[in-house]
């Protein structure tokens, strides 16, 4: 018999309920569902079994009274078997979880094992949560498991101290760490090592060197790791003598040779300031390791000897040892230094070869290389290419807009820098306020100002006074900026007072000016810089006897203006001038060349309209030299160079010991205007960044 559709749709929901209990309903199989295109109707005629074999539906039976009985429940009642079995489960996972590297979800499970404390937990399971803890770093973490082992009555054995010490210590509670280590009832060098390590990573070297000196006495042994960590904490204190009593130690047990204690001893010797000694211990080195190399480098660099580290980073290369990112981090910084573009060119492009694309530390020495030497824009795309961006990117870049007179701009990288909950610190809100001082942006500079204590809780220091000071000198007004200074909550420092006698000098406030030299006279007497400033002040005003007089008193203490000298580079080499005719590395012939194009430069930009300063005025130059140099100052005799010898579309990079003039700052924005070329000039005040016609210091420097 076949049965329509139709049928179906007639049945009531009671009827459905149960199939069990009526015949003519019944669940179909899933292949039909599943494979239903190969029907064209598959549920259109439908055959019944039951029907066809003429079976009457089973009675409907009547439902009973529910009775309520009450009684203990057993189902939710385990043995002990289960229980165990329950949680040796939980525990296998807990295991698998942090095998993976899966921690938090293994913390996730910890916590049935913290509701249901009847559980045994084995040595293993503490181990795995341990290493979750360390991995983590997590202090809430540590306190739950450590707070579950005591509560359960753990009694770990040594294996388990150490690893219990080790958490605490690497997430940081390095007190509870001190606590437990003073608890153990045995300690090996795993112990010693593990609580030095902590108190020398936290800068208490002290404390660190106490522990170093127990573990001899109850230990009487070491073992290369100590020593190379002990050497940090003499390079921590600044004391070679230390350094040289480990050194000693580490001599008479024979592991000097090792490459953690030899190249910590180079690290300790370098920070200590004895380059003499660090450069023995890496020659004695039997194979010297990128790490070895690196350490040596950055120590010449440290200390000033920018040219002796450039040349062990070219044997360093010529040895064939592999450089990583942080030798290229440490040849970007020693371009910095010595104004080496090229180089650092070459520094990038090994960055990009080797896959450091994103390594945070050469890519922010780029960012601070770039925005020094007048690349910004190159800056911003090596800052905008970092995935991840730390406090010292976001302040070299914002440095580097300062430097270069583009306030604004450096006003808005700090309102993103804010907007992507990044902390600000003092050196952020120096680079900010000096954009605003150099930039005139007065309006921005004090809200910047006023919101470091009322927003972001960090106090004004001396520096972010001097910024201010600044602004307000540039706006003329003087009268308030000395008012500032009086009501400023610190002790007044030579930079605060310096600032203000630029002020007074490009105000031309004699009378103010002579007041605040005297107050510098007193805080800083052997402080050129200020006797230059006081000097030009008195010479652009014609007062020449008190200019013979500043000139008087550096003669008595001893003081002398340094010659001034300029350098430019091209291609890969540094060319220095200096102002008249005293270049002598060059020949005759050049010679001749340079003062013909600074003659024909000269003569051009008078055509649009360039007029000499009446009062011509060398800053960091004495009268005498003054007047025998005429008008071949170095910055011109460096630029006339420049532009012989470098291509069109490349900028010139100059670097000047004294503060540009007013009579050279002048001819060099003609110069810019006239041959389309950008300048970028570091004087002894601060970046000018020339280009068609106009600096960016905008008149003030």
């Amino acid at each position: 018999m076949e049965i329509p559709l139709a049928r179906y749709q007639s049945i009531r929901l009671d009827e459905i309920r149960d199939s069990s209990s009526n015949p003519k309903v019944f669940n179909f199989p899933r292949k039909f569902s599943s494979r239903g295109r190969r029907w064209k109707n598959p549920f259109g005629r439908i055959s019944c079994s039951s029907v066809v074999q003429g079976l009457k539906p089973k009675p409907k039976l009547k439902p009973e009274p529910i009775r309520i009985v009450v009684e203990e429940s057993k189902d939710q009642i385990l043995d002990d078997t289960q229980i165990r079995k329950s949680g040796v489960r939980i525990c296998s996972q807990i295991e698998k979880l942090v095998l993976c590297n899966r921690f938090r979800e293994a913390f996730e499970l910890f916590e049935i094992l913290e509701i249901r404390c009847s559980f045994k937990v084995g040595v293993s399971t503490y181990d795995a949560l341990v290493e979750a803890c360390i991995r983590l770093k997590s202090i809430r973490c540590v306190k739950r498991v450590y707070g579950f082992m005591m509560s359960n009555g753990f009694e770990p054995e040594k294996y388990m101290m150490n690893r219990i010490l080790l958490m605490h210590v690497k997430c940081g509670m390095i007190i509870d760490a001190r606590r437990l280590f003073d608890e153990m009832p045995e300690r090996n060098l795993f112990s010693y090592n593990s609580i030095i390590s902590g108190f020398v990573n936290f800068g208490n070297y002290v404390e660190a060197f106490e522990l170093f000196k127990l573990m001899w006495e109850e230990l009487s042994d070491c073992e290369t790791h100590t020593f190379a960590v002990m050497l940090r904490a003499s390079a921590g204190l600044g004391s070679v003598y230390v350094g040289k009593q480990l050194h000693v130690c580490a001599l008479k047990l024979g592991v000097v040779d090792n490459t953690f204690v030899s190249c910590g001893l180079i690290d300790m010797y370098s920070k200590c300031g004895d380059i003499e000694d660090a450069r023995c211990a890496f020659e004695s080195m039997p194979e010297k390791t990128t790490v070895a190399w690196n350490n040596i480098i950055a120590g010449y660099a440290l200390h000033g000897y920018s040219e002796e580290a450039l040349c062990l980073l070219y044997e360093m290369r010529d040895s064939g040892v592999a450089m990583d990112q942080f030798t290229l981090s440490i040849m970007i910084r020693i371009s910095t230094r010595l104004a080496k573009l090229e180089l650092t060119k070459q520094a990038h492009a090994s960055l990009i070869r080797s896959g450091f694309e994103s390594e945070i530390v050469a890519n922010t020495a780029l960012v601070d290389f770039y925005s020094k030497w007048g690349r910004v824009d190159t800056a911003r795309y090596v800052f905008d290419k970092l995935p991840r961006k730390n406090i010292i990117s976001w302040n070299a870049l914002m440095g580097g807009y300062a430097n270069h007179g583009r306030g604004t701009d450096a006003v808005r990288l700090f309102e993103r820098m804010i907007a992507a909950k990044v902390a600000p610190n003092h050196v952020t809100f120096l680079a900010v306020l000096s954009a605003c001082a150099y930039s005139g942006l007065s309006e921005q500079g004090w809200e910047i100002f006023l919101s470091m204590s009322e927003v972001h809780g960090i106090k004004p220091r001396a520096m972010h006074y001097s910024c201010m000071i600044e602004l307000l000198g540039r706006d003329g007004l003087l009268d308030e900026a000395i008012a500032f200074i009086r009501r400023a909550p610190l002790k007044t420092t030579v930079n605060m007072w310096a600032a203000l006698l630029n002020a007074c000098r490009m105000q031309g406030n004699l009378e103010l000016g002579r007041v605040v030299a005297e107050k510098l006279y007193g805080m800083g007497p052997e402080k050129l810089g200020n006797y230059v400033v006081l000097y030009n002040m008195y010479n652009s005003m014609g007062k020449t006897a008190e200019a013979a007089g500043v000139l008087e008193t550096l003669e008595s203490k001893g003081l002398s203006m340094m010659p001034a000298c300029t350098w430019v580079e091209v291609g890969d080499q540094t060319h220095s001038f200096l102002s008249g005719d005293r270049f002598d590395s060059y020949n005759e012939t050049v010679k001749r060349e340079i003062y013909q194009k600074v003659d024909e430069l000269i003569e051009e930009i008078y055509e649009y309209g360039y007029l000499a300063e009446e009062k011509n005025l060398l800053p960091d130059v004495d009268e005498k030299e003054e007047e025998r140099v005429g008008r071949y100052h170095s910055e011109k005799l460096a630029i006339a160079y420049g532009l012989m010898n470098t291509p069109e579309w490349n900028p010139l990079q100059i670097t000047q010991n004294h503060r540009i003039c007013k009579d050279c700052h002048k001819v060099v924005e003609f110069i810019s205007l006239i041959t389309g070329r950008e300048m970028v000039v570091r004087d002894a005040s601060r970046f000018h960044h020339f280009k068609e016609g106009k600096c960016s210091c905008g008149g003030y420097w």
